[in-house]
């Protein structure tokens, strides 16, 4: 089983262009998806829901979405719920993959260390020159790279 965890910011955008270049590039195709949001863009969740299910949808695949709200900026807070997810999916027998593009810092460093912790398999991220509100395929391929930091540590 595959899961893949998320961090809503506040672009909605980044955080649907790394799971498009997620199933595009690497073909990691989740089974369950955990998108974590901090409060102040809650409101977002839905809209950033319904992208991974057109998106996912258009590569076959249908994974479970689940929704977490943490407290803004509150680091021990999300670094606590964040790693008992971890725990559990490993616990399952998951392979993971987080992905930290669209994530503020406060929620990104909480994701990263129990992602060291836990050994994960993947963490991604979107590289791209400048912002853009568009979707991944309207953005020039060369203004962009989707990294894997943990897959290119490991080739080293």
């Amino acid at each position: 089983m595959k899961a893949y965890i998320t961090i809503l910011g506040c672009s909605t955008w980044a955080l649907i262009n790394t799971y498009y270049a997620v199933l595009m590039e690497k073909a990691y195709h989740p089974d369950v998806i955990h998108i974590f949001a901090e409060d102040i863009y809650a409101e977002e969740l839905e809209k950033a829901a319904e992208g991974i299910r057109i998106l996912s949808e258009e590569f076959g695949v249908s994974p479970e979405i689940k929704t977490h709200v943490v407290p803004e900026a509150d680091f021990v807070e999300a670094g606590k719920t964040i790693s008992e997810l971890i725990r559990k999916l490993r616990e399952e027998g998951c392979s993971i993959a987080i992905d930290i593009t669209p994530g503020r810092k406060a929620l990104v460093a909480a994701a990263l260390i129990p992602a060291v912790k836990h050994r994960m398999d993947h963490v991604f991220y979107l590289a791209v020159k400048r912002l853009e509100n568009r979707p991944y395929m309207m953005i020039p391929l060369a203004n962009q790279s989707l990294r894997d930091f943990v897959g290119e540590a490991r080739s080293k």
